[in-house]
């Protein structure tokens, strides 16, 4: 091999150098890190801190390139590509040689949708027992940046968060929150949001979906306002109010029973029953719903003369 032919080896190698990143590279991003919504404008700039042969940026959908100037622009109208991953590159005279900057772009897009729904399950849920509440997101990206939360009332029970998986294009989630509802949430409303943390760069404060509220109606047997056993002492001729009202989910109905021997006219599916001419006697009340039946009982003693 002749000596020129070595010569112009050495050149070669010595000017297409590997390329170094990072400390090494002579080149400044402005900004570094873009966070840009999908179908939206993005501009970059790349300077070179050194003289440079020629800077550019390569790119799937706008390359751009200068020779000797110390600044080139990035730029794309509307970003639709989810893998485009621009690179700023410069050929300088010294060494290194060569170096380049990979521009760290997040193209994100919120949800087409979100709801709610209940997994395997219709109609009211049973006080006590548990269910599963189905969470789907519709086209969202980037996954890993996502969180869904969810909410009964105002208040945050559970967030589920993707950071464990990695994808650039829009994909559909899903999260499930396990409940045992009590009687206390019927009527509570579970809703379910899709938020982006994209960071400082990002829009501020985080894009957020969220889905349409989900009633829940909870069933619950009836449980008396006051169920301990009521003595009364009472005056012939006297008004007496006997109160066995009871919630519960349905509504309960109510019947009453007497141990005293003298049928009286009863009222049909009333919680108070109240009379002038209720002998004594032992008087027991029934209320029931769907799930239950519960009792509680009065007793009636006459009043003795001059107490």
């Amino acid at each position: 091999m002749g000596i020129d032919v070595v010569r112009w080896i050495l050149n070669f190698c010595m000017f297409y150098s590997v390329s170094v990143s990072g400390e090494g590279c002579s080149l400044v991003l402005k900004p570094s890190r873009v966070v840009v919504g999908f179908g939206e404008p993005v501009s970059v700039s790349c300077e070179a801190t050194r003289p440079v042969r020629v800077l550019g940026w390569e790119s799937v959908i706008s390359a751009a390139h200068t020779q000797q100037d110390l600044s080139v622009q990035w730029k794309v109208d509307s970003l639709i590509d989810w893998i485009e991953e621009p690179i700023c590159y410069g050929v300088f005279f010294t060494a290194p040689r060569q170096c380049e900057e990979k521009l760290n772009l997040v193209l994100y897009k919120t949800p087409d949708s979100v709801s709610i729904r209940p997994v395997n399950h219709t109609g009211p849920m049973i006080e006590g027992r548990e269910y599963q509440l189905l969470c789907e997101v519709q086209n969202v990206a980037p996954v890993q940046y996502l969180t869904l939360r969810w909410y009964r009332g105002q208040t945050e029970v559970y967030n589920h968060s993707f950071s464990d998986l990695t994808s650039s294009s829009p994909v559909q989630v899903s999260s499930v929150l396990l409940v045992t509802p009590t009687k206390a949430e019927d009527g509570a409303q579970y809703r379910c949001v899709a938020e982006l943390e994209l960071g400082p760069e990002g829009p501020q404060p985080s894009p957020a979906v969220t889905s349409e509220p989900l009633n829940a109606s909870v069933y619950f047997p009836p449980v008396f306002l006051s169920p301990e056993t009521q003595v009364l002492d009472i005056a012939a001729g006297a008004d007496v109010s006997l109160n066995c009202t009871a919630t519960g989910n349905p509504s309960p109905i109510y019947s009453w029973q007497s141990s005293h021997p003298v049928q009286q006219e009863r009222p049909e599916d009333t919680a108070v029953l109240t009379s002038s001419s209720l002998p004594p006697g032992t008087y027991t009340c029934t209320a029931s719903n769907a799930l239950e039946k519960k009792s509680k009982q009065f007793i009636l003693k006459a009043k003795t003369k001059g107490v």
